[in-house]
This record gives structure tokens, C-alpha cells and sequence, in this order.
């Protein structure tokens, strides 16, 4: 690391709007407290690979989806591989990191999963349904996600979408994570209304299920978020594992609960720059 204090380029697209999210608020929040320890400074993900040589780390947070700079992003990721740059997350993960292909993955090995197949040869796996959620593999932010019934699956899983049977659950919940440590959870009561989310306590079954997929996944450093949703017979269904860039919803959590996060990230950072 150079100098007294480590210096990390923190990537984060402080325009991008979310629904229902305020990136920016949110980054801002949090670089001002991680200033305490840290030499940082805000780039936007265009901007990453012309400026991280000079930091000891990169800290992707919300930096909005891939898809809106997909050769900047693939650029950034190509560099840093090579030069050996120190990245946060870490850029090993198996989940959303490279695409939503890691679901049909699951499914077909019996993780409890939203049944998901992205052949028309494999359609029959999934559970007879009146509709179907169809979405591409490279997607996010619900971004081309479309429900469609099962007279229009003809010819629609080509391996670029995903198809799974549409679910009318209970609401979702997500785990969050700093590398493999729990941290807290929260739960959009109302299906209809994602980002609206309160505190949720975790049972130990809810905790052994979300923490089968941070073990799956091969993150070391970094921030994870597992997505469930609560299913009719009252399991949970994996909905996406978000190891790129997630989230925090950090404004849904008491001030004491925001300080607990903080704590642990820096110390996750710390960790980071010493390995």
C-alpha cells in the first residue's frame, strides 16, 4: 500500500436513478464515514480504468448495472486481472458477478431456487404455471424482464433468457453480508412494493438457507446480498445472489445497526488490502 494511509477509488454512479433507491445519498453516507480510515475519492465506472493505478483498491458500489457500460465495465475487469488490482467486491464470484446464468446452474442441482431453464429442450423441468417470468441472462433491474403465458414460450429459450414459472409469494426478503459474516436482513412486506423495506428477523432456518448460497459462492472480500422470496408452502426461493454491487438499503436500518455495517466493512477493507 502507498503511503501512511490507504487510498481506494470508490466507483459509484451518483445520477444513476434507481426506482424506488438513492444511490447516491446512499454513497455518500458511506464514503464519508470510510474517509475516516481512508484516503478516497469518487469516480464514475467510465472513468475506473484511467484512474485506479494510482489507489491500492477499487470499491465497486452503486455503480448501476453492467449494462450501461458494458465495454467500460469489461475493460475495467480485463485490467484489473492483469495487473493483479485489488478489487472490492472481489472479482471471483459465480452469481449475478457473471450474469444470471449461476439460477438454471442451481436449479438443475436441487438448491432451493426459483425453478429456472434457459432451453427450450429443458421447459419441461419447470412446473406447470398460468404464467412465466421470462428475463435475460444478462439483466438486472428487472431491465427486459417480461411475463408472458405458456402458449408464448415457443421458441423464447434460445439460451439468452431465462424462463421460470411465475410465483405469487408472500414477499421478499434479502441477507446481507460482508464477505462471509452475516450482517442483517430486511423485507419488502408488500410484493408490490420491493424497495419498501423494514427490519426482519432471521430464523436459524432462514439464516442455514441464505448462508448455502455465501457458501457456494467463492467471495472472500466483498459485499453479498442473497435475494429470497417466501413461496406458498412457506419455504424460501433464492431470487438472485447480488455479488457485484449491491444495494445496502443502509436508510432502513437504526443509526446503531448502520455504525455495526460500517464497522464491518472497514474492517472487511482492511482485510482486503493485507491479503
Amino acid at each position: 500500500m502507498s503511503g501512511a494511509r490507504p487510498r481506494l477509488l470508490y466507483v459509484t454512479d451518483l445520477a444513476y436513478e434507481a426506482r424506488g433507491r438513492r444511490y447516491g445519498d446512499e454513497d455518500i453516507r458511506l464514503t464519508a464515514r470510510l474517509r475516516e480510515d481512508f484516503d478516497l475519492a469518487l469516480c464514475h465506472p467510465r472513468d475506473t480504468v484511467a484512474l485506479m493505478d494510482a489507489f491500492d483498491a477499487v470499491v465497486l458500489r452503486n455503480s448501476g448495472p453492467v449494462l450501461g457500460y458494458r465495454s467500460a465495465y469489461g475493460t475495467f475487469r480485463a485490467h484489473a486481472l492483469a495487473t493483479g488490482a485489488r478489487v472490492y467486491n472481489q472479482l471471483t464470484g459465480r452469481a449475478d458477478m457473471a450474469g444470471k446464468g449461476y439460477l438454471v446452474e442451481l436449479s438443475a442441482a436441487g438448491f432451493p431456487v426459483i425453478p429456472t431453464v434457459d432451453r427450450a429442450r429443458d421447459l419441461g423441468r419447470l412446473p406447470a404455471a398460468d404464467r412465466y417470468v421470462v428475463k435475460p441472462v444478462l439483466g438486472a433491474d428487472s431491465i427486459g424482464l417480461r411475463i408472458v403465458g405458456p402458449d408464448a414460450l415457443d421458441g423464447v429459450a434460445d439460451g439468452t433468457v431465462l424462463v421460470q414459472p411465475h410465483i405469487d409469494f408472500a414477499y421478499e426478503v434479502s441477507f446481507y453480508y460482508v464477505d462471509t459474516d452475516f450482517q442483517y436482513a430486511l423485507h419488502a412486506p408488500d410484493p408490490a412494493r420491493r424497495w419498501e423495506l423494514t427490519r426482519y428477523e432471521p430464523t436459524p432456518r432462514d439464516l442455514e438457507f441464505a448462508r448455502r448460497f455465501i457458501d457456494w459462492n467463492t467471495v472472500e472480500h466483498g459485499i453479498q446480498r442473497v435475494d429470497a422470496c417466501r413461496a406458498p408452502d412457506g419455504e424460501l426461493l433464492l431470487v438472485e445472489l447480488e455479488d457485484l454491487n449491491p444495494y445496502l438499503s443502509l436508510d432502513a436500518l437504526p443509526a446503531a445497526r448502520q455504525e455495526e455495517f460500517i464497522t464491518a466493512m472497514r474492517a472487511s477493507l482492511r482485510r482486503l488490502l493485507s491479503a
